[in-house]
């Protein structure tokens, strides 16, 4: 395979700009260029590429994304540490599930007090002015 920046983007869908940044904070190796500076692919690129369009979808940062590459380039070694970063990662989107349920919350109970009445009279934006008349917990 020598596929060129535009096809290796088409095929991993992930954008040109996006693959040039994984180059350059050396999540990607630079690939081979040809006389006319052309940059060249081959598949393993398309292959990693791949891995780390799926864990930022996943949600996983950039140095998690580095160490999991790193441990694919180990296949005998325990998967220890691949456990460890997605348990911490699992911890951390459970907790923003909890802040996200308790906002929702919040938004609820401003919308069921809403009578529809005038501007000056909205708890929506009584509530919204006035942080200390929120009623969830992350004030």
């Amino acid at each position: 395979m020598n596929l060129g920046i535009g096809a290796l983007s088409e095929r991993t869908e992930v954008k040109v700009p996006t693959i040039r940044y994984y180059e350059q904070i050396g999540l990607l190796a630079a690939p081979p260029r040809t006389e006319g500076r052309q940059r060249r692919y081959a598949s393993a690129d398309v292959q990693r590429l791949n891995f780390i369009r799926h864990a930022r979808e996943l949600g996983f940062d950039i140095e998690d994304i580095r160490q999991l590459l790193t441990l694919t380039e180990q296949p005998q070694e325990s998967c220890h540490l691949a456990d460890s970063i997605a348990r911490r990662h699992l911890d951390e989107i459970t907790r923003r599930i909890g802040q996200l349920d308790s906002l929702r919350g919040e938004l609820q109970r401003m919308v069921d007090e809403c009578d529809h009445g005038k501007v000056c009279e909205c708890k929506i934006v009584e509530i919204i002015g006035d942080h200390a008349l929120c009623a969830h917990e992350a004030h």
